[in-house]
Parts: C-alpha cells; sequence; structure tokens
C-alpha cells in the first residue's frame, strides 16, 4: 500500500524562509517616521534627505578609527651580476654551464622581493650596475650574491655578509649585518664564513654610488658548489632567511652585535 509522499523534514529546517511583506513594511514605516522626526519640514524634500535615506540603506564598510595609513618603506635589492655578466658559472665535463651564479641571485632576489611586497614594503628589483643606483635612497638596500662553484676545500661552505668599512653610519650598517647574519643562520642552519669576506665585499662598488644615508650590505647566501642542494632546492628557506634579515633591521627587533670583520685577500 501506498502511503502519501511527505515533505522531508530536513528540507523543511533548511528550507530559507522569505522575508514577511507586512514586517518589512513595518520597518520602513518605522525607518520613514525617524527620519521625519529628525529633519524639519522644510527640508523633507531636499536632495540631503535623499542622500541620506541612501546612506542609511546602503551597507557601509568597516571603519577602523585611530588608525592612518603609514608611507611605505622603500627597500632596495640588487640580484648581484644581472644585466651585466653571469658570474661564477657551474660547468659540466664538456665545459657547458649547467648552473649560473646570476640565475641562482635572482631567483633568491625575486622571492624577497615578494616577500617584502607582501607584507607592505615598497622594494626595488636592481641590476647589478644598476643606473636607479646612483644616489638611491631607501631605508636598505642589499645585495645578493653567491660564492665560487669550484671546489675549494671542505671548509668553503656557508655565508658572509658585510657592510662597508667607509659608511657615514657605522652603528646602523653593522646592525643591518648583525641581522642579515643572525636571521639567515637561523633560518638556513648555514654557517657564517667570515674568513672569506675579501675587499671585493667591504669595497662593493654599489656602496659608494647610493645616497650615503641609506644603509646597505653585501650578503654570499652561500658557495655554489657544496650548498647547491640548498640554495637550488631550497631557495625559497634561503630567501625567507635574508627576508628575515631585513625585517629585523627596519624593524629594529633585538640581535647581538656581529664583530667587525677586516677583509682578507686571498689567494
Amino acid at each position: 500500500m501506498n502511503e502519501p509522499a511527505k515533505e522531508s523534514t530536513v528540507a523543511r529546517k533548511h528550507k530559507p524562509r522569505g522575508a514577511n511583506p507586512f514586517l518589512s513594511t513595518l520597518g520602513i514605516a518605522a525607518l520613514i517616521a525617524t527620519l521625519f522626526t529628525a529633519w524639519t519640514p522644510n527640508s523633507i524634500f531636499t536632495n540631503n534627505l535623499r542622500e541620506q535615506l541612501r546612506a542609511l540603506l546602503t551597507p557601509q564598510p568597516a571603519v577602523q578609527s585611530g588608525l592612518t595609513p603609514q608611507p611605505q618603506v622603500r627597500i632596495g635589492i640588487v640580484a648581484g651580476h644581472m644585466g651585466n655578466d653571469s658570474g661564477a658559472a657551474c660547468l659540466d665535463e664538456n665545459g657547458e654551464a649547467t648552473l649560473t651564479e646570476v640565475d641562482v641571485n635572482l631567483s633568491i632576489a625575486k622571492l624577497v622581493q615578494r616577500s617584502l611586497i607582501e607584507r607592505g614594503y615598497q622594494v626595488d628589483l636592481l641590476n647589478e650596475f644598476d643606473t636607479r643606483l646612483n644616489g638611491y635612497r631607501a631605508a636598505a638596500l642589499v645585495s645578493i650574491h653567491n660564492d665560487s662553484c669550484e671546489y675549494v676545500n671542505d671548509e668553503a661552505t656557508g655565508f658572509k655578509a658585510a657592510a662597508s668599512l667607509e659608511t657615514r653610519d657605522t652603528n646602523r650598517a653593522q646592525r643591518l649585518t648583525a641581522c642579515l647574519t643572525d636571521r639567515y643562520q637561523r633560518m638556513t642552519g648555514l654557517t657564517f664564513h667570515a674568513n672569506s669576506i675579501t675587499t671585493d665585499m667591504t669595497q662593493y662598488h654599489a656602496f659608494s654610488e647610493i645616497d650615503p644615508n641609506t644603509v646597505t650590505a653585501i650578503i654570499e647566501t652561500g658557495f655554489l658548489y657544496l650548498d647547491r642542494d640548498i640554495l637550488t632546492k631550497r631557495t625559497d628557506l634561503v630567501a625567507e632567511g635574508v627576508t628575515q634579515g631585513i625585517l629585523c633591521f627596519v624593524n629594529n627587533e633585538s640581535v647581538l652585535p656581529t664583530p667587525v670583520i677586516l677583509p682578507t685577500i686571498l689567494p
């Protein structure tokens, strides 16, 4: 025996309710009555009333009181050798380049730029000899490089960072270097290879080209031979280490000072 079809209880429970026209009319009437008591008769039919009615009936975005937009902080990132040459090159047995420093530098620099932009900073990605470097003004400028792709010895692993020895503001320059060193080492686990910092780093050409008030540093994020895996397979981690170093500096975060390393000239 067929039973009469029954409407599903679940369907009834989730069935959307239509607006009650009587209640809606009452609501609008109450709103208009309120408006009539708020303005004098001379202003009832003015454009001002229509504008205020429209404002009351239109959803308004939430406003956070007391918050004033802050100007963006500018940061410069140089992708070492970009627009100039390949930098260090890793060659195969046929003498063909399988990896170049400029490609690694650019990959890291782009990730650093994107990460800082997402955090609200204005970031310029610059070539090695970019014309914009002349008198460049920013809160910080960091040039990203990497070391040799040839086997030197088993100790040729790790990173290094340096600032100009002739900077106008030694304290801030050392602070930027300390931030890069501390945060990069924590993020990547690579060691600070202090004994291979050379005059090519401490007398880096951009140091003398930019505005003297711009604090700058150069970082070599690894050796392309022994550190190749982390530089090419964990580029995101490497870039985040640089990013965190820059954020440490611009946000005035706590960091231990880095000892001043005198440049050495390697054979």
